[in-house]
């Protein structure tokens, strides 16, 4: 499959370049960026062609990466849809549900495949760990600590700007809310604060009965940060065992899905449409953050 890359950032250095150049079944055409002479950089790393517009590398292929800020990434994405393109995107898929939606049924009124890259649920660990809780049940609540600092020195992402607009609760707050769905079901209420160092604390009612607890930041102090996550229920108190990201094996399992997705033979559970319904979480813990009221989705 004929692959167009979007970005030039840190993780499209880290994982969707040399994702794409290691997989076998893969040819990695070319390299958009909002920087031409970055894009130029990282094509030449990989024998890939640098493109100068977005419309002509959609053109040249038959599916596209993209690692973009989410207000870049959704109008790319749904070009590429209405074109017939079949997407791999980064998290979130955008900061409007709308835009979200409006991609989502691009992609499902074309019959494309589409896989929204959560790293570590791309993992084998924790995949493995999310079929068993989901097939074990009986639980009444989960707890997910995600907090740590990305302005510590050397930290690739200290200087994203997107990150330092919306925090944590959108650059974190995807891998926790598509920790916790799949398990516990999809989200019915959502209520929200926001501490000091932008420190998001986010509850969600699930269609199972159970809430889901999310504490979330990307600024603390290094001694406060953590990663934790736990269910609890029926079964007794089952903790999430630790994982380590390694982005190219990830990105290749991401690759997996989408070639088999577009085979016809699989339908990922990372597709666009959870995507959107984890982005309609996002924005509506904002909302109840903002306005100190709860919020009702799935009506």
């Amino acid at each position: 499959m004929r692959f167009g890359l979007f970005g030039t950032g840190p993780w499209a250095h880290m994982a969707h370049a040399p994702g794409l150049a290691a997989y076998d079944d893969v040819e990695f055409v070319g390299v958009w960026g909002r920087n031409e002479a970055k894009a130029a950089e990282l094509a030449a790393e990989y024998g890939a062609r640098p493109y100068p517009t977005i419309d002509g590398l959609i053109e040249d292929v038959e599916a596209i990466a993209v690692a973009l800020p989410p207000d870049i990434q959704a109008p790319i994405a749904l070009k590429a849809a209405q074109a017939g393109r079949h997407l791999l995107l980064d998290k979130p898929v955008a900061f409007e549900p709308a835009d979200a939606d409006r991609i989502a049924d691009a992609v499902a009124e074309r019959n494309l495949a589409s896989v929204v890259f959560f790293t570590r649920r791309f993992m084998p660990g924790l995949r493995q760990f999310v079929e068993e809780a989901a097939g074990t049940g009986g639980w009444v609540e989960a707890r997910v600590d995600h907090v740590g600092s990305i302005y510590t020195e050397g930290n690739p992402y200290g200087a994203s700007a997107w990150r330092r607009e919306s925090g944590g609760l959108w650059d974190v707050g995807p891998h926790a809310v598509a920790l916790v769905v799949p398990v516990l079901g999809a989200v019915t209420e959502v209520r929200a604060m926001v501490g000091p160092r932008d420190m998001s604390h986010v509850l969600l009612r699930h269609t199972s009965g159970a809430i889901s607890t999310l504490t979330l930041s990307v600024d603390v102090p290094p001694a406060a940060a953590r990663e934790e996550a736990v269910f609890a229920g029926e079964a007794g108190v089952m903790a999430v065992p630790p994982q380590t990201a390694e982005p190219i094996l990830a990105f290749g399992s991401a690759l997996d899905e989408l070639l088999a997705a577009a085979a016809g033979t699989l339908r990922p559970g990372m597709d666009v449409r959870f995507g959107a319904q984890v982005t309609a979480v996002l924005a509506a813990a904002a909302e109840a953050a903002a306005t100190g009221r709860a919020v009702q989705l799935g009506s």
